[in-house]
């Protein structure tokens, strides 16, 4: 059974450490976990790696975030992969950082990732993690926020925020959807 792990962000060094990246963090975690290889492809870079016989496709969008609906679209057709085995990985200023959230639904909440994908697959109903990076910002500093690099105190703790979350990805693919929330949104 294969699942499609996309991790959101934008591509280039200078976006590399920051906040709106965490999606591509995950991945990047998940691909050194299973011992899967990048490569660039069509609308992204892609792995495929495996943990206990489920097979994991990942992406990183290669779009920038504002168009990620269109890889995932293609990569779901191209290897064949329902909307229930599709997870979306994201940012969420309105989760105190490190807190996750996983939902099998719901609104793009003014993530322009989200609503990207939302209006390419005519859907909400696609599971999405999301991964809280604080709104430690002032009125109308969003966009410099999330696209800021993380602070000393985050760092200190983000190694081990990615590696839940990648946990939680297993769990999702092994045990679905429903189970793995009632243990990772307590996270």
């Amino acid at each position: 059974m294969k699942f499609l792990i996309v991790g959101l962000g934008n591509i280039g060094s200078e976006y590399e450490e920051t906040r709106h990246n965490i999606g591509f963090k995950v991945v990047e975690q998940i691909a050194r976990d299973t011992g899967a290889s990048w490569r660039s492809d069509r609308y992204a870079a892609v792995a495929e790696g495996r943990n206990k016989g489920k097979s994991l496709i990942l992406l990183k969008p290669t779009t920038y975030m504002n168009l990620s609906g269109q890889a995932v679209r293609y990569w779901m057709q191209a290897e064949k992969i329902p909307l229930e085995n599709v997870m979306i990985i994201t940012d969420d200023i309105a989760l105190p950082f490190g807190k996750l959230r996983m939902r099998g639904k719901g609104s793009d909440g003014g993530h322009n990732g989200l609503k990207h994908i939302a209006q390419t697959l005519q859907s909400e109903n696609y599971a999405r993690l999301r991964f809280g990076v604080g709104s430690e910002f002032s009125k109308g500093q969003q966009v410099d926020y999330v696209l800021g690099t993380w602070g000393e105190e985050e760092r200190k703790t983000l190694a081990d925020r990615i590696d839940i979350a990648a946990k939680g990805i297993y769990s999702f693919a092994h045990i679905g959807l429903e189970r793995t929330m009632n243990t990772i949104n307590t996270k």
